[in-house]
């Protein structure tokens, strides 16, 4: 089932991308985008007992206001949708669903541009949505664990009671992960009197405390590097792991600290895994090396500078791979709206490796 779900959810992603600059209104987005992933949870659009489109939702003394799609299992509301242009943020206008949520039964609801899905539930008080969604699916980026739950939403596979022992933890997670993201890029000063405290044992006064923090900062982006590196060795199964961009050395409480200036991400990872599948036709594993720098993610032959099989250009907005399939040093980039588009220059890196046979 869960396969099932991710293919044809790849395919709407492909769907989405390749129609989104004809589609100009948010009627056009309901129609193009969010029915088909309404059909993908199983659910029949055409049925008006099932999907309610434009259900009328009475709120006080405004009559006649109107939900965009109630989806409904055994006669009764269990999600209700709210669409937005593709061309907004969903997380800026959830007001009205929150309005729409106080008076229709359902114990979820949607927010959704179509290409990001926001869940809501009840969580803090009983019959009024919470202002933070407790999930939020992004069918560009589609995860194991994202699709497990979707599934608890399908017709096939509802599961009211699944969904709520999970909901409360994924809205906490996500929350302290959000911290914790905000404390790796900027420690507060209670985070680093926190942990300084415990092995520290003079005063901490004002100057030794803007030091900590550019140690704390350093130390979270070793440990992080280190983590990574570590994982990256042995998903892709390379003899050496790839070299540290962190510096060791002790450092004096008074002294300059550089922090590393980037780190492998996982979207580095998995599109490096990518290049190595379609490598392995032709290459033992030992022979595919990969270094990461500031600018891109490398991907070498034989961890030859010289033999670059291309390049994983994924620091901006925009993601490139840089193809070399054309035996010039300078490559060409390639640009790509998701990690799965690498399939489509399975020709040129092929064409490469023979290139430096």
């Amino acid at each position: 089932m869960m396969e099932d779900l991710k293919l044809k959810l790849q395919q709407l992603h492909q769907r989405v991308d390749s129609l989104k600059d004809q589609i100009n209104t948010e009627e056009a987005t309901k129609n193009a985008f969010v029915m088909p992933f309404i059909q993908i949870l199983g659910y029949d659009i055409f049925n008006p007992t099932e999907v309610i489109p434009e259900f009328v939702c009475d709120i006080g003394t405004k009559k006649g206001e109107k939900i965009d799609y109630v989806i409904k299992r055994n006669g009764e509301p269990i999600l209700i949708i709210e669409c937005k242009n593709w061309k907004e943020n969903v997380d800026a206008h959830n007001s009205q669903l929150h309005r729409y949520y106080h008076v229709s039964k359902s114990r979820f609801g949607v927010l959704t541009n179509g290409h990001i899905y926001n869940f809501y539930a009840d969580l803090e008080k009983p019959n009024i949505m919470d202002e933070k969604p407790f999930f939020t699916l992004d069918i560009s980026d589609l995860k194991d664990t994202s699709l497990k739950i979707l599934e608890n939403f399908s017709k096939n596979g509802y599961n009211l009671e699944e969904i709520l022992d999970s909901a409360e933890g994924l809205k906490y997670i996500k929350a302290i992960r959000n911290e914790f993201e905000k404390e790796i890029q900027e420690p507060s000063d209670e985070m680093v009197r926190l942990l300084v405290n415990r092995f520290f044992s003079k005063p901490l006064t004002a100057p030794r405390l803007v030091a900590f923090k550019e140690y704390t900062k350093k130390a979270f982006s070793n440990s992080i590097n280190e983590s990574i590196n570590f994982r990256l060795k042995n998903a892709l199964n390379i003899s050496e792991a790839v070299p540290s961009k962190a510096n060791e050395q002790t450092t004096a409480i008074d002294e300059n600290v550089e922090t590393p200036k980037f780190i492998t991400s996982e979207e580095e990872i998995e599109g490096s895994q990518i290049v190595k599948a379609i490598l392995r036709e032709v290459l033992p594993a030992s022979r595919i090396a990969f270094r990461d720098t500031q600018s891109y993610f490398g991907i070498l032959l034989d961890d030859n500078n010289r033999k670059p099989i291309c390049r994983l250009h994924f620091n901006s907005a925009n993601k490139y791979i840089e193809l070399f399939n054309n035996g010039k040093d300078n490559g060409e980039k390639k640009l790509i709206s998701s990690l799965d588009e690498i399939y489509n220059y399975k020709a040129e890196l092929l064409t490469t490796i023979k290139n430096f046979e």
